[in-house]
């Protein structure tokens, strides 16, 4: 089935639709298999405190920039933080050191944009505990691991646990492939925290949960990032399109809207790989896109294209909740 299909009857529905029920064997399946697999696992645990940013829902949620945030919040209470990460869409699962000029399709779109956004010491790999010993073993002075995605990645020991929602929430709450949830939502209720990505304080839950909200900056061009301008100037040009290729294109074609932005939008699959000819409908105007994408596309767009960078803002208290987790771990 294709997964704009499924995902519109995930979050869109409230209830299950004729087809869906078909597919509820499948759902209690993937719930079985996925309890059983979890019992079998045995977490290795690193040297230093392990923060863990993920969501329990499938697709993007705002958990790169969330990561960003606490590296940063990290940085200026003078921890010296390490990311890692599976590097979802990549070629191989081996674990592999990000660079700033490393490659897209070998290291994963997220991590790459980490990687230059942090200037951290990032490490890619399907295991997650040998990407975080690789990374320790490469950069002695990390002293905590932020690992992005990885929540049900029960290999990799956690001294603290973020689960992230959008403004979708937890669909029609149900397991895949009926609806969009990893795990079930009691699984909250044993996480650290949650953060509500655009959620306005409408998500109740048994733990801490904190707002966050995405601010859009200033474009700078994808071929010269030196070059910026603002959305007042882009908008007596035109025409203008936008591309997304994130968990919830949505969310980025909302934001645009809101700058007082009209484009022609055109979503694409996330993790998506482009190619010049995915972006030949841009040859006559302007092209926007997301930071995201932007790693994927230098080189591939014919016309001018723009890059909007977003920060996340929280509550200076979920870096206290995180710091007294952490501290705890060290007194242990």
């Amino acid at each position: 089935m294709p997964a704009r299909w499924l995902q519109r009857q995930w979050f869109e529905q409230r209830r299950l639709t004729p087809a869906l029920w078909l597919l509820l064997p499948l759902a209690w399946l993937y719930a079985l298999v996925s309890g059983l697999r979890r019992r079998l696992i045995t977490p290795r645990r690193l040297s230093v405190p392990v923060v863990v940013v993920g969501n329990i829902t499938v697709g993007g949620a705002g958990k790169t920039p969330l990561t960003l945030w606490l590296a940063q919040q990290l940085k200026t209470r003078g921890w010296q933080p390490g990311i890692v990460s599976r590097g979802y869409g990549r070629r191989g699962d081996g674990v592999l050191e990000v660079k700033v000029d490393s490659r897209p399709d070998e290291v994963g779109d997220e991590p790459l944009l980490l990687a230059r956004r942090s200037g951290l010491p990032v490490w890619v790999g399907r295991r997650r505990a040998a990407a975080g010993e690789a990374l320790l073993a490469a950069c002695p002075a990390v002293d905590v691991i932020l690992c992005d995605d990885g929540l049900q990645h029960y290999a990799l020991a956690r001294d603290v646990e973020l689960a992230v929602f959008d403004a979708r929430g937890a669909g029609n709450g149900w397991r895949l492939p009926v609806g969009p949830l990893r795990e079930p939502l009691a699984r909250l209720r044993t996480v650290d925290a949650i953060v509500g990505n655009g959620f306005g304080g409408a998500l109740s839950a048994p733990v801490p949960v904190f707002d966050m909200t995405l601010q859009p900056g200033r474009f700078h061009r994808l071929d010269d990032p030196r070059q910026s301008c603002s959305a007042e100037e882009l908008k007596a040009r035109g025409p203008l399109h936008a591309l997304a290729g994130i968990g919830n294109p949505g969310r980025f074609f909302r934001t645009l809207e809101a700058l007082g932005l009209h484009c022609a939008n055109h979503p694409f699959p996330d993790h998506h790989a482009y190619s010049a000819a995915d972006l030949a409908f841009a040859r006559d105007g302007i092209l926007l896109m997301t930071e995201k994408d932007a790693v994927k596309c230098a080189g591939l767009t014919a016309g001018e294209t723009w890059v909007l960078p977003v920060e996340a803002e929280l509550s200076p208290a979920l870096i206290e909740l995180i710091l007294e987790k952490l501290r705890g771990r060290q007194a242990a």
